[in-house]
């Protein structure tokens, strides 16, 4: 037999071997502690569901053997160390890892996801060094002249600037590039949507038809599309909420001014903070077709109450006392407060959260 046909055989016999109804996650770890326990979890949107455990062996290794209807998201799970994974059926991937690294960096390889997860985390890694490095540099100088903490701190934020500019771009970068991956899903989902909303809205519009059947992608896309219609340019969305004296106000009723749309909540130290700023613009811009709707996030109504005689908000207020379940929050995707959104006088939306100076540069500017 020449060696052509035997290299073919081989072939043959592997992929025959390779069960393609599971997929295999093996690997080892370095310092654990002998027999540790090892975990497996799947990740159904945000919660997860323990699905196999084993022990390690006296080497450090594990193995684990599962199925899946679809690629999705898996943790492996040791002690308080946790190392995220993405597998389909016939993928047969290894991960290596050293428990003392405080990072928890840790090695992928063995499928097409694992390989780019492990481009993703190698890259961002290099970020978080540098920036973990210039935060070392910058505790270490301050302690040494902690009289000068403003003055390091300015001289050091352009550098800190860079590199996070630098890991973001990285992100959207390998986002984009990788719409057929979970990888990319997994990368733009590590930022902060209210920081990035129209990039992470023009990747779900990549990815529409890329995962049917994955749930967390589902739940994405479906926020996506909810936020979409609330972005700079939309018509708000209209609604209809108890006010704080038992009446009712409907948002389009306020067309003809200019509307501040303010979330917000008693129990919110930076609302609370924010407060004084929204007060200030309120008196200033009243009397010019300004008007402001403060939306509580509070469940307590006495609470709610309490706050807004005691940081004189004396525009209209109302409620679902629902904290983020209120239907109201949840359709205009708010996930933080304070968050605000100013419209016009035909209830589009032309601006959102802006605070401070920067929301009283902007009054001034368009109600001339």
């Amino acid at each position: 037999m020449n060696r052509i046909a035997t290299l073919l055989i081989v072939c043959i016999a592997f992929v025959a071997c390779n069960d393609k109804s599971k997929f295999e996650i093996s690997g080892k770890f370095e310092h654990a502690k002998p027999q540790a326990k090892v975990y497996l979890y799947g990740i159904n949107k945000a919660s997860e569901t323990p699905l196999d455990s084993t022990v390690l062996s006296n080497k450090g290794e594990f193995k684990f053997s599962r199925s899946t209807p679809e690629v999705d998201f898996f943790r492996v799970k040791i002690d308080n160390s946790e190392y995220m994974l993405i597998a389909k059926n016939g993928d047969v991937i290894n991960l290596e890892a050293d428990l003392e690294d405080k990072n928890l960096a840790y090695k992928l390889s063995g499928a097409a996801e694992a390989d780019k997860l492990e481009e993703l985390n190698k890259n961002k890694n290099q970020y978080v060094a540098k920036l973990a490095a210039l935060q070392a540099q910058f505790e270490e100088n301050v302690a040494n002249q902690p009289h000068n903490r403003d003055a390091i701190a300015n001289q050091m934020r352009p550098a800190l600037i860079k590199e996070n500019e630098g890991l973001v771009n990285y992100i959207l970068k390998f986002a984009m590039d990788n719409t057929t991956s979970l990888a990319g899903f997994y990368a733009i989902n590590s930022l902060n949507p209210s920081d990035y909303e129209k990039e992470m809205i023009a990747y779900s519009e990549k990815i529409k038809s890329n995962f049917n059947k994955n749930e967390a992608v589902t739940d994405f896309l479906v926020r996506m599309a909810k936020l979409k219609s609330v972005q700079i340019g939309q018509l708000a969305p209209d609604f209809t909420m108890n006010t704080i004296d038992g009446k009712t106000v409907k948002l389009s009723d306020l067309r003809g001014k200019y509307v501040l749309l303010d979330f917000w909540a008693s129990w919110c130290q930076p609302c609370r903070q924010e407060n004084p700023n929204v007060v200030k613009v309120y008196n200033k811009y009243k009397d010019r077709k300004f008007t402001i709707l403060g939306v509580s996030l509070d469940k307590d109504p006495v609470a709610w109450k309490q706050a807004v005689i005691a940081d004189g908000l004396t525009w209209t207020h109302a409620s679902e006392l629902k904290d983020f379940e209120s239907p109201t929050v949840r359709m205009y995707q708010v996930e933080a407060i304070p968050s605000s959104f100013i419209l016009d006088p035909a209830g589009k939306i032309i601006a959102k959260n802006l605070r401070a100076e920067e929301l009283d540069k902007f009054l001034e500017k368009t109600l001339r």
